[in-house]
């Protein structure tokens, strides 16, 4: 009986563990985890009203509690929505194949057309304070919607989009430049912005030229231009599906096989 109850209480704790690390991956980086801390601070203020007996605030706190859950399921319905269809992935997320081709076909069209386009894909560092910078959007990714945004005439085609949990959530972002001096003279803006945002989070950034019409991609502090629409997918299939992530001399020497032309920053 002693080791069934050691037993239960094991899997208890695994399983709470578990829950608990999936709702802390889930909400970093989002609005929900401004929302968790406010939560915090509510619960801590319930706990001193309590053993002080302050009456009147345990009085208002009581009535509202019922209502303020079921505001929090309104507002926070997409989140959550999200968060349970995640469960099953055990703690893995990867991007959906469709979308990466998605993105590819749209980088190629923009690419042919010479119009410029950045696109950001959040991985583990949330991209919660540049998504805000933008206009929000929570679109399914498709190549019309990425070419509407980054067309000419669009009002946010100047910034970034960013990619979250396999949806578009915000458009015409800002995000910042690289203060790194020894890059080709020749790279624009958005190469900046690029290659500024990998090297403060671990986002993959894809970058189309308005000058040239080539299509790049920046990751860990590094750019590498000039790659085809192949390549490129090749790239994105690589780094999200690949179950040990690529980083440094690894991730250059499998572009260097795709592309003759890979250039890394202070190279």
């Amino acid at each position: 009986m002693h080791f069934l109850s050691y037993l239960k209480i094991g899997i208890e704790i695994i399983i709470l563990w578990y829950a608990i690390y999936m709702i802390l991956v889930f909400i970093k980086g989002t609005r929900t985890e401004q929302l968790l801390k406010g939560v915090v601070i509510i619960g801590a203020i319930f706990v001193i009203a309590q053993q002080c007996k302050l009456d009147a605030i345990l009085w208002v706190m009581v009535r509202l509690f019922p209502l303020s859950v079921l505001a929090l399921v309104i507002i926070f319905q997409p989140e959550l929505r999200r968060g349970l269809a995640r469960l099953g992935q055990f703690g893995i997320y990867q991007e959906d194949g469709g979308m990466i081709e998605e993105i590819s076909r749209c980088a190629g069209h923009l690419s042919g057309k010479r119009i410029g386009a950045l696109i950001a894909i959040e991985r583990e560092v949330g991209l919660k304070n540049y998504i805000e910078s933008g206009v929000l959007i929570d679109g399914k990714v498709t190549k019309e919607l990425l070419i509407s945004i980054f067309s000419a005439k669009a009002p946010l085609h100047d910034g970034a989009v960013i990619i979250q949990h396999g949806r578009i959530v915000a458009a015409g972002c800002l995000l910042p430049l690289t203060q790194e001096a020894n890059i080709l003279k020749s790279l624009g803006t958005r190469h900046r912005a690029a290659l500024g945002l990998s090297e403060e989070t671990d986002a993959v950034c894809i970058v189309v030229s308005e000058e040239t019409g080539s299509m790049s991609i920046s990751m860990s502090g590094k750019l590498m231009y000039d790659l085809s629409e192949e390549n490129l997918l090749k790239m994105l299939k690589e780094i999200f599906f690949n179950p040990h992530r690529l980083r440094g001399k690894r991730l250059l020497k499998m572009l260097s096989k795709l592309s003759p032309s890979v250039s890394e920053k202070g190279r």
